[in-house]
């Protein structure tokens, strides 16, 4: 519980579609409430945020960032989260610690593709959610037929709470709502009806819902993630922002934060320092980090195995500027050699936020030849601080990524010539195939004198499937102490290490290993002996065992004209669509489905043509399946390796 001393924290997260207005607006609010000097400008290039050359160059926010500001006794970290839709899964681990949201939509645009995504993310994770209309004071602003697209393509349970004059011209200006409004009131009850018996039951049946009664509502209501308020305004010019804070501190409850206990949160960002030093941004659940603090941090890994990293916090830099970080709080920390984005303070647990793996692969070369090593370290280096961006060395000299969608890797393109000063050429992205064991399969091998191999070691190994997103696991029927330690090390290492690659050229999954048999000649066998042997072991029982390619699907939804059904249909039909559902409005047709990934930017590119440019589309990865055929879509031998 809070003293009276100790100001509510809140940490909101600022999400909409690219151009929305996510960094304008946060520029107004810590304006407006005195955390900086004056409004900085996207156009111009200094937003509080947006602090990346990158970022600045390209207009759009690329990393999550922290700023905070103070409202009455409330201290507000907002999160200022990526829009464009190549970074959805840095906005969704950065959900994980917010206690609400802010939607934006921009009255001209209004509902866009990745809104769209957006709340429907929000609304799954029941996260308290208000919706602010900006740019009302921009020719072709809407209100009312921008509200009904809200109420069909995002969520029915919505209500303004504001309303606008001027609506479309630059002296554009907003009015609360007031509960004296008999018409206000009895919209709001109208709307809040659908989500609370309540209130149902006194529209129906009288008497009517007091304004107090429909405060309590629209707060427990907003709370549990069942209602989302609407403000209109404008970030620019700040009409509707002190709404927007009224209904945030009002309506948004702060998460309960227990100082007691030893201290538990998540690393949700990390930042590259000078001389390669991280800092990570951690929001702490319960307990309390001071400065020099010994911590240890846990995650899960990709294989199932669970790792620590541990330092002391040589540098703290609470937000708000407090000395010890506080639970509901944020930190900057500086001190923990190797933390990565994920990475939990306290014990693991399972409430940790799964993303889907990137399914895009492609090929990294350095322009310069001389620039290949420092490519190479580069790369590495900017996998390891976030485990979403996968790269590996190939035999080639080149390296092997796996990426969310062709804006990612222009901004890692631009990230390597600025940050590292390599210049680098991407090859196409192309669909990242899978293996996973199709049977059983052993294989043996004994020492020198009885199959003259060169290597001092006996090893046997079984391969077999193991459950869907296991991953890969090794595990012994040897007793344990045969072996020195070394070399269990160096078999369970290299097992793994050559199981990504597969018989096809793709990295393989969900599989189980065991070591069978093992032995050694004293003083003569090396833990080299067990590396060089290893896999040829696992490759002939692997090829005993059969493998399965499977390819990555997305599920989509598009939202088309009502004259556009059957031309849309019929292309995603012959991309290979498998429908799950298709329901028509009064102005559109919803269709539903999954589709194979290596298909859905053919989709894309054919959608406007098909609907007059009146189509919605939006996908995501739902899963693999097995490649019909068993055939690969192209030889992608140095793709294959990534993990």
């Amino acid at each position: 519980m809070h003293t009276p001393n100790t100001p509510n924290i809140l940490n909101i997260g600022i999400l909409a579609h690219v151009d929305a207005g996510k960094t304008s607006l946060t520029e107004r609010l810590l304006f407006d409430h005195g955390a900086i000097p004056r409004l900085g400008s996207v156009d111009g290039g200094d937003t509080r945020t947006d602090d990346g050359a990158i970022e600045r160059q390209r207009g759009i926010t690329i990393r999550s960032a922290v700023a905070a500001f103070t409202v009455g006794d409330t201290h507000v970290n907002l999160i200022d989260t990526p829009g464009h839709s190549d970074f959805i899964a840095e906005v969704e681990r950065a959900l994980e610690v917010l206690d609400g949201a802010v939607l934006l939509l921009s009255a001209v645009e209004g509902v866009q593709a990745q809104t769209r995504v957006l709340m429907r993310t929000l609304r799954r994770l029941r996260l308290p959610t208000v919706v602010f209309v900006n740019k009302i004071d921009r020719a072709g602003a809407r209100s009312d037929d921008l509200l009904a697209d809200v109420r069909r393509r995002l969520t029915p349970h919505v209500a303004p709470l504001n309303s606008v004059t001027g609506l479309g011209a630059a002296d554009a200006r907003v009015r609360p709502h007031s509960p004296a409004d008999p018409r206000a009131r009895a919209d709001l009850a109208e709307a809040l009806a659908e989500v609370d018996a309540d209130i149902l039951a006194g529209v129906v049946d009288g008497p009517e819902p007091t304004a107090d009664e429909l405060g309590r509502s629209l707060a427990a209501r907003t709370a549990d993630g069942s209602f989302h308020p609407v403000f209109f305004g404008s970030a620019l010019g700040g009409q509707g922002v002190p709404d927007l804070v009224e209904g945030l501190t009002r309506l948004i409850p702060a998460a309960p934060a227990s100082g007691t206990g030893p201290p538990r949160g998540t690393v949700f960002a990390v930042r590259p320092g000078p001389g390669g030093e991280r800092t990570a941004y951690l929001r702490l659940y319960e307990g309390e980090v001071a400065r020099r603090r010994r911590l240890t941090f846990r995650r899960r890994e990709a294989d199932g195995r669970s790792t620590e990293v541990t330092g002391r916090a040589t540098h703290l830099d609470v937000i708000g500027g407090a000395e010890t970080l506080t639970a509901g709080n944020i930190a900057a920390l500086t001190g923990v050699p190797g933390i990565r984005v994920g990475d939990r303070l306290g014990e693991l647990d399972d409430r940790a936020a799964q993303f889907a793996p990137p399914t895009l692969q492609t090929l990294v070369r350095a322009r310069n030849p001389a620039q290949a090593a420092p490519l190479r370290t580069a790369l590495l280096t900017l996998a390891d601080q976030d485990p979403l961006l996968h790269a590996r060395p190939t035999p080639t000299g080149a390296t092997a990524l796996l990426l969310y969608g062709e804006v990612q890797m222009e901004v890692l393109a631009a990230t390597l010539a600025q940050d590292f000063g390599v210049e680098a050429d991407f090859e196409p992205g192309r669909v990242r195939l899978l293996e996973r064991p199709r049977g059983v399969g052993e294989a043996c091998a004994e020492m020198p004198w009885h199959d003259h191999t060169r290597y001092w070691a006996t090893i046997g190994l079984r391969v077999e499937p193991g459950p869907r997103g296991s991953g890969g696991v090794f595990t012994y029927e040897t007793e344990l102490g045969a072996l020195p330690r070394a070399f269990h090390q160096a078999i369970e290492d290299t097992v793994h290490t050559t199981l990504e690659t597969g018989p096809s050229g793709a990295p393989v999954t969900d599989y189980r290993v065991t070591l069978t048999r093992s032995g050694y000649s004293a003083p003569i066998s090396t833990a080299a002996d067990f590396r060089g042997l290893t896999p040829l072991v696992l490759r002939r029982a692997l090829e005993r065992a059969g493998t399965r390619l499977y390819e990555p699907y997305h599920a989509f939804e598009t939202e088309v004209p009502l004259d556009a059904l059957a031309p849309v249909s019929a292309q995603l039909a012959s991309c290979g669509a498998e429908f799950t559902g298709t329901t028509g409005g009064s102005t559109a047709w919803l269709i539903t489905g999954e589709l194979p990934a290596r298909r859905v930017r053919e989709v894309e590119l054919r959608l406007p043509g098909l609907t007059h440019g009146e189509g919605v589309w939006w996908s995501r990865v739902s899963g693999d399946r097995e490649l019909k055929g068993g055939q690969r879509t192209g030889p992608a031998r140095d793709l294959g390796v990534l993990g």
